[in-house]
């Protein structure tokens, strides 16, 4: 699991070619820690998207320039990109669906 910062964004989002699932949480809340497993096991399952995680309170900036407005919210980016965006605590399938992870091939 990466860990994406103000200092490392660009390069590791920004410049990025291929898609990635980032995870906007928070220390303190419950549903984010809740969210935790199923964000690893998504990462487990599929090997072709990289999977990052920002906490909101170290990177404030970030959290508003992409309207992260409640936590835990669940961006994907695809080359550089943010293309879709889901919020709350939600069940692994859900988030399978609605980012159509499951069209892509399980390395």
């Amino acid at each position: 699991m990466n860990i994406i910062n103000d200092n490392n964004f660009a390069k590791e989002v920004l410049d990025y070619k291929g898609k990635i699932l980032i995870d906007f949480w928070a220390d303190w809340c419950g549903p984010c820690k809740m969210m935790t497993p199923v964000f690893q096991e998504l990462e487990q399952n599929f090997k072709n998207i990289k999977f990052c995680k920002i906490n909101i309170d170290e990177c404030s900036d970030l959290a508003e320039r992409f309207g992260v407005m409640s936590i835990p919210t669940f961006i994907l980016f695809e080359n550089g990109k943010a293309v879709k965006q889901i919020n709350g605590a939600r069940p692994k399938a859900d988030i399978v669906k609605y980012f159509n992870l499951s069209s892509d091939p399980k390395i």
